[in-house]
């Protein structure tokens, strides 16, 4: 499985400006004017994941698959979008798609950008939130009653009557959804607020260093937690993906910052949804998989391929640390430690793993 991020914000926030730095490729158009983005553009970004290479020079091979974030860059949104101003509902439909919304909100400060509608932070998101929340609502007034005494059935019309209800209100849906079962509801109307959201700052380069102070502002502007905040600088990526690894690392040291926005705009991403990876080790490759956190090991076999999780048999687990230190599956032999699961074994984030599969 794969993590699918959409950018939305409303225009000249920084958005494709973000997004060609995050692909290191200037696969958008970043243009000082409204709707320079015309169709949503589509980019996979590896996960960055240094343990990756470690892995691949004990094991001994050069084919390295880390796991993967698809991000897609949707045109700017403005107020009135949900009744098609702008370029309208097209691009609320490829927000659909999406597993996570991250909302790029202006922080930074250059008066030669045009606002196009953007006040501030907090009204910016407000503007974007409402469109959001006005479209679901269209959503759910399309909904009607089921005329059958289905089990199934009357509870979606029970959650959809509970979500009319918060939306009337103002309430973005994810507020209100208390189990997974009503979440599925709302994921299989493609309602956009009942997805989660993360909030990226695009800040003056002067304060991009100064994470925590402007995570806790911005988190209580917008009265969210810290966790649902990302304090990045556009521009500052933009410089960092036109360096070579080495000199990014220093850039970003000189900046007080010892990852890119990149990495903690991914590693939000994934605590968010409650994402994990595990990792496979050897000759033909070293790879990262993404699961969600909680998963057992016939299901995490199952992501390779569906014929392993209905022939699991076992897991052969080494510990990250493990296996590094005694020099791969050998070494982790030798010395006991290595592990055989079962299929009730819950999957960590350090797992080196090989599973068993019946004929």
């Amino acid at each position: 499985m794969s993590l699918s991020v959409g950018i939305v914000g409303l225009p000249n926030v920084g958005k494709s400006t973000l997004f060609n730095a995050l692909l290191k490729r200037q696969a958008a158009l970043a243009a000082n004017y409204p709707f320079a983005t015309i169709d949503p553009n589509t980019g996979i970004v590896p996960v960055p994941d240094d343990r990756l290479e470690k892995l691949a020079a004990v094991v001994g091979t050069t084919v390295i698959k880390p796991a993967t974030v698809e991000f897609v860059d949707i045109a700017g949104l403005v107020k009135g979008a949900s009744q098609g101003e702008g370029l309208g509902n097209k691009f609320l439909a490829n927000i659909r798609e999406t597993d996570l919304i991250v909302h790029v909100v202006r922080g930074f400060t250059d008066t030669s950008i045009l606002r196009e509608g953007s006040v501030d932070p907090k009204s910016d998101r407000e503007i974007i939130e409402m469109e959001l929340l006005l479209a679901d609502m269209a959503t759910l007034e399309k909904q009607r009653q089921p005329k059958v005494a289905d089990k199934e059935l009357q509870f979606k019309w029970q959650v959809v009557e509970k979500m009319q209800q918060a939306a009337s209100q103002g309430k973005l849906l994810i507020t209100v959804l208390e189990s997974e079962d009503e979440q599925k509801v709302a994921r299989e109307l493609g309602l956009l607020t009942a997805k989660k959201i993360l909030y990226a700052v695009n800040v003056d380069e002067s304060v991009v260093g100064k994470q925590e102070e402007e995570t806790k502002k911005y988190a209580a502007a917008f009265g969210v937690s810290a966790e649902q905040v990302v304090i990045i600088s556009a521009k500052i990526e933009s410089e960092v993906a036109a360096l070579s690894d080495d000199d990014a690392a220093l850039f970003l040291a000189e900046l007080g910052l010892e990852k890119s926005g990149l990495e903690r705009l991914i590693q939000k991403a994934f605590h968010f949804l409650g994402l994990q990876t595990y990792l496979t080790a050897g000759e033909i490759e070293v790879r990262a998989w993404t699961i969600t956190a909680g998963t057992k090991a016939p299901q995490a076999a199952g992501v390779i391929h569906t014929d392993f999780e209905k022939k699991f048999i076992k897991a052969k687990v080494v510990s990250y640390t493990d296996f590094i230190e005694l020099g791969g599956w050998k070494g982790t032999k030798e010395k006991g430690k290595q592990r055989l699961e079962g299929k009730d074994y819950i999957m960590q984030p350090d797992d080196i793993v090989e599973f068993m599969i019946g004929a």
